[in-house]
């Protein structure tokens, strides 16, 4: 009989943090090719205002979304993952600032990402966006990481 693995262990939860990461920094570098390899074959965005995408419609978005000359800063913060069983909640905020016409208008959303192991693996099977209202924005003392003209910034430890 095959061991079941132990999804609440430090090294699945450090797993799943990398696989944030990874979904983040995708977005920002529009790397299309790597965030259709941690996407599930049945994977379905929703967007902020209710609007489904298929997977298809998503990676085609996906290959342009991030301008570092529109969104001039981009930060993950207040990161919360939740494992039950083969599923995993991925939760962050994103504080997003974009320059248009010289005028920098700043504002935040939070995501879930569910993930669910299959087959080995960690895959992501939906991504589901909300905006946040400024009376709930996280801190930021709960910065995870930053991006300023779409370049990564050291984390000051």
């Amino acid at each position: 009989m095959l061991a079941q693995p132990d999804h609440q262990s430090a090294e699945t939860m450090d797993t799943l943090r990398a696989l944030n990461a990874r979904f983040i920094h995708n977005f920002v570098t529009n790397d299309v090719a790597s965030h259709d390899a941690i996407l599930h074959p049945s994977f379905i965005d929703i967007r902020p205002n209710g609007q489904r995408q298929d997977r298809a419609t998503y990676l085609k978005r996906w290959a342009t979304g991030f301008d570092p000359k529109v969104i001039v800063y981009w930060d993950v913060r207040d990161e919360l993952i939740t494992v039950i069983g083969d599923v995993a909640l991925v939760r962050s905020t994103n504080k997003c600032t974009r320059r248009r016409d010289g005028a920098d208008v700043t504002g935040m959303t939070t995501y879930t990402d569910t993930y669910l192991f299959e087959n080995g693996k960690w895959t992501c099977i939906q991504a589901q966006i909300t905006t946040v209202a400024p009376e709930n924005y996280p801190s930021d003392d709960t910065i995870v990481s930053a991006y300023i003209d779409g370049k990564l910034q050291k984390q000051l430890s």
